[in-house]
């Protein structure tokens, strides 16, 4: 029954072809017109500086290896950030028998060895709070992670320095400059810090200056806070008692719930559509109007819903949801790290199902998400970018022609409530509308048009799941076919003839549906 299922998913691909790329024939309301001579600059990298990961020791899997080689092929972060560098089971401080400090940098070095290897850096967040070191046993998560202050400054700062040091010595300073230094992570929320905001700013002025006795170079930043808080209390803070930010860090999420810890609440996107950019912006003002206002501003964690249990990640809504995210954000901050790349992420324990709402990209069968292809697409984009009016897409060129990125938000229809009710269920989109799509100053002659797509049964192996009744367990052909079904494959090629230095054509749009187009040039 479920091959009958997968079968006909493959059959409504067919017939999104004839809603595909049509020759302009009527008057549209929506139009994207671009001229290969007026740029706009450089296409905007804020979407891949930074990923998440759920924690460090999580990283010393081949599974989430594997993945993470897999979406850099792809995609080519810069940056990676996760909990636990300081948990227990990186085994980094302890204290032996006769209570004397043991300093065990295997593991992270195993790590961050493997992460370098394929020309990622590490975003290093200090946290969570070392057993032995702790001044309590409060914890957070399913793998405990200890939220308390330390119960010694003297110790604290001893093993951010010996840390610091160590790295300099095994991968140089000159490369150690490149990283970034983040210190603890959502301090504001009781939850993931036992102490008050004055309980923050002494752990803040203390690493930093671990941090910087090691070389001023390196860069420092916090408070790494949810929901934008706390950056002006902050800044002034810092100010007041001579401390150096290099960056200003914090998150954001597109739900009314925060902390979910484990993925039990019910989440609901909120109804302002813009949310997160605009946010974005009114942090970079207060950044402005500061003592460091040349800061830099990375949104450390950031997407529809901090939940590891909200089906809503799985979806191919999710996938524009990202795009119309990082188009309005991109100006006013230097990063915006998608929480998380993989659903390898345990904070409320192993993932049940192969698709549960898990923060990832990539599932747990290594299948690609809606919102992987959304990465990848933008990564594909030329470097640069083209004028374009239009505030739901990119176009861009290179050397090898021009490509096109072009999406369709689109917010719950049909009686939405919450995220686990609405998303459980297979949504067909509500409405489709036309795209007049035209480039100017061509060079005439012989294209192949590649068109990809993201949307309702494209690239969409969570509805295809759905209709075979959101089974506990995979067998191995059904994965080999959900990964099929969302391989990312040209939805169709083809080739064309421009001629007047002029192309143009019509595009059928669903809601929240992805088209990415490519003009490669035949030299």
């Amino acid at each position: 029954m479920r091959a009958l299922v997968l079968n006909l998913c493959t059959v409504l691909l067919g017939f999104f072809l004839c809603l595909s790329v049509q020759p302009v024939k009527a008057q549209v309301k929506r139009q994207i017109h671009a001229d290969l001579k007026s740029v706009a600059g450089n296409k905007s990298t804020v979407f891949n500086e930074c990923i998440g990961a759920g924690r460090a020791n999580e990283g010393l899997r081949a599974d989430w290896q594997q993945q993470l080689a897999m979406i850099q092929k792809d995609v080519h972060f810069k940056y990676i950030r996760f909990h636990g560098l300081l948990h227990d089971d990186m085994r980094i401080y302890s204290l032996d028998k006769t209570g004397k400090p043991v300093y065990n940098f295997q593991y992270v070095d195993r790590l961050y060895d493997f992460l370098l290897s394929i020309n990622i850096r590490p975003f290093v967040e200090f946290g969570f709070m070392p057993p032995d070191m702790a001044s309590g046993t409060k914890t957070i998560f399913w793998w405990k992670a200890n939220v308390s202050k330390p119960k010694s400054y003297t110790q604290w700062d001893t093993l951010i320095t010996k840390l610091v040091k160590h790295w300099q010595q095994r991968y140089g300073e000159e490369e150690v400059k490149k990283w970034y230094f983040e210190v603890w992570n959502e301090p504001d929320l009781k939850g993931f810090f036992d102490g008050t905001q004055a309980d923050y700013f002494e752990l803040y002025a203390h690493t930093v200056k671990a941090v910087k006795s090691v070389s001023r170079a390196y860069r420092v930043g916090g408070p790494a806070t949810s929901a934008t808080k706390w950056i002006a209390e902050f800044l002034s803070y810092c100010e007041n008692n001579r401390l150096p930010v290099d960056f200003v860090s914090t998150h954001d999420y597109g739900t009314t719930s925060v902390l979910d810890e484990m993925g039990t609440k019910k989440q609901q996107l909120k109804s302002i559509r813009d949310t997160i950019a605009i946010d974005v912006k009114r942090v970079r003002a207060i950044i402005n109007a500061s003592a460091y206002k040349k800061a830099e501003l990375h949104f450390t964690e950031w997407n529809t819903s901090p939940s590891s249990r909200d089906p809503i990640h799985d979806t191919y809504q999710n996938a524009a949801y990202i795009l119309h995210v990082l188009k309005k954000a991109a100006a006013n901050s230097n990063s915006m790290s998608y929480w998380t790349f993989t659903d390898v992420f345990e904070e409320a324990g192993p993932g049940p199902t192969p698709f549960h709402g898990g923060v990832g990209l990539i599932n747990l069968q290594d299948i690609k998400k809606p919102g992987y292809h959304a990465y990848h697409f933008m990564k594909e984009l030329g470097n640069t970018e083209l004028k374009n009016e239009d505030e739901s897409s990119y176009v861009c060129k290179s050397e090898q022609g021009v490509q096109a990125l072009i999406w369709n938000y689109t917010h719950p229809l049909n009686g939405y409530s919450f995220n686990q009710d609405y998303f459980n269920k297979v949504q067909p989109p509500a409405t489709n509308h036309d795209v007049r799509f035209s480039v100017a100053n061509l060079r005439n002659g012989t294209y192949l048009l590649e068109e990809y797509r993201v949307g309702y049964g494209q690239n969409d192996p969570y509805t295809a799941y759905l209709k075979m009744g959101k089974p506990e367990q995979l067998s191995r052909a059904e994965v080999s076919r959900l990964k099929q079904l969302s391989s990312g494959a040209a939805f169709r090629k083809s080739t064309i003839t421009v001629s007047g230095g002029k192309f143009e054509q019509l595009i059928r749009l669903s809601d929240n549906e992805i088209v990415f187009l490519k003009l490669i040039r035949h030299l």
